[in-house]
């Protein structure tokens, strides 16, 4: 049975002899009412703070998951912005690293046919050092022929100026010398 506060203080009780005192009773059940009422109005108080407060607690959870929610979310894109960006680091470097033995091929390619033409160049250089010390040689060579052949020249120019020593005997013009080896000079004129 459920008492109100109301059905206390309407309570009405028989009286008998040697029975409670009657105002003292009423006065006992009026303070109990008062209680059981002040009571009755705390549970509602607790009973309606409880529901604002499981309210309070199911909006908390609800933000509670959506902020689990939003950080799994946030995780998962970093993550995969992480991974991308491994990926594409990744993809940078291998195309750096791939143009870069290619611009090394390419120059080792081009340091490779310098060299060769260098070596070219050298082998040129001796080439034409051999034909000029050759061409200096063969001046060399011409100018002592001309100069051997000049002083010859100017020798025998020389030797014809230059009157000839004879024998104790002197040639006459128009006339002619033969001379034996084991014999005297014997001069003949001709007419």
């Amino acid at each position: 049975m459920n008492v109100t506060p109301l059905d206390l203080r309407q309570q009405q009780f028989r009286t008998t002899m040697r029975g409670f005192d009657k105002d003292e009773v009423t006065a006992f059940l009026a303070e109990a009412a008062d209680d059981y009422a002040e009571a009755i109005r705390e549970a509602d108080r607790l009973r309606q703070e409880v529901t604002r407060l499981e309210g309070l607690i199911n909006e908390h959870r609800e933000h509670e998951r959506n902020l689990r929610n939003t950080l799994m979310t946030a995780q998962r894109l970093a993550d995969e912005i992480s991974d991308n960006a491994h990926k594409q680091a990744g993809t940078i470097i291998k195309d750096a690293e791939s143009r870069a033995a290619l611009i090394l091929e390419k120059a080792q390619s081009r340091y490779e046919d310098v060299q060769r033409e260098i070596d070219g160049l050298r082998l040129k250089r001796r080439e034409v050092e051999n034909s000029v010390e050759a061409v200096i040689a063969s001046l060399r060579n011409t100018l002592e022929f001309v100069r051997e052949q000049d002083a010859r020249d100017r020798e025998e120019k020389i030797l014809l100026h230059r009157p000839r020593p004879l024998d104790s005997r002197e040639v006459m013009p128009g006339w002619s010398q033969d001379r034996k080896d084991d014999g005297p000079v014997v001069v003949e004129r001709h007419a």
